[in-house]
């Protein structure tokens, strides 16, 4: 089977380091353009009854390495394997992904529909591959089991950055860079304090340090 992309996904994740880990925690909106052949009112009629809507992408950023049937979950700390299946790595037999995002506007923009949606975990640029609402009596089963990832929950981070850098972020994203901050953007099996890191941000560059359970930003250029 070969498939093609319907749409591509706009944002400010401009790299993958930083990304939320899963779809939801980060309240970032992103704006979905669609190719040439679907850019029709037709294809979106009736979306706007959706709160939510399912994306299907791809992972486009992702290194050539050889696929492997058991992977290291960040839940684990990285030190753990188990199978590919039950986990939600993003190195897959097909380099799919599957996000749930809300549903925030549909606009007709030069005669073409553009979805405003929040919550994506996807890099500016992501091919969306097939796009289904969400369906409450059906995709949500409130008495789910979620596995390992129940006990192994990501610990929270304090957020220490100076006033004057905050306030070189545009008011509107300054919120959306606190959550990605809070909740540890480093790989799962680095904790050496002291360490720079950097990530780019909504056209900025971040660059933070974490000692203990506070991250601290020491630099927005």
């Amino acid at each position: 089977m070969i498939i093609t992309p319907v749409a591509h996904i706009l944002n400010d994740f401009d790299d993958k380091f930083a990304v939320p880990r899963q779809s939801g925690i980060a309240d970032i909106k992103s704006r979905i353009i669609f190719e040439k052949e679907y850019k029709s009112e037709n294809a979106v009629r009736d979306i706007e009854g959706f709160s939510h809507l399912w994306l299907i992408w791809g992972f486009s950023e992702n290194e050539e390495a050889e696929k492997s049937l058991t992977v290291r979950p960040p839940r684990l700390g990285g030190n753990k394997r188990v199978g590919v299946f039950a986990s939600r790595s993003p190195f897959r037999p097909n380099n799919l992904g599957l996000s749930s995002v809300r549903l925030e506007k549909l606009e007709i923009i030069d005669g073409a529909p553009v979805l405003t949606v929040s919550g994506a975990d996807l890099i500016s640029g992501t091919p969306i591959y097939d796009i289904k609402p969400y369906i409450r009596f059906t995709d949500s089963h409130p008495d789910a089991v979620s596995g390992f990832v129940e006990d192994n929950e990501f610990p929270l981070l304090d957020v220490k950055i100076d006033g004057s850098l905050l306030t070189k972020i545009p008011e509107s994203k300054r919120d959306t860079l606190l959550t990605i901050l809070k909740n540890d953007p480093r790989p799962a099996y680095h904790s050496d304090c002291g360490r720079i890191y950097g990530f780019k941000f909504a056209g900025f560059e971040i660059k933070f340090r974490v000692n203990g359970n506070e991250a601290e930003v020491i630099s927005i250029e």
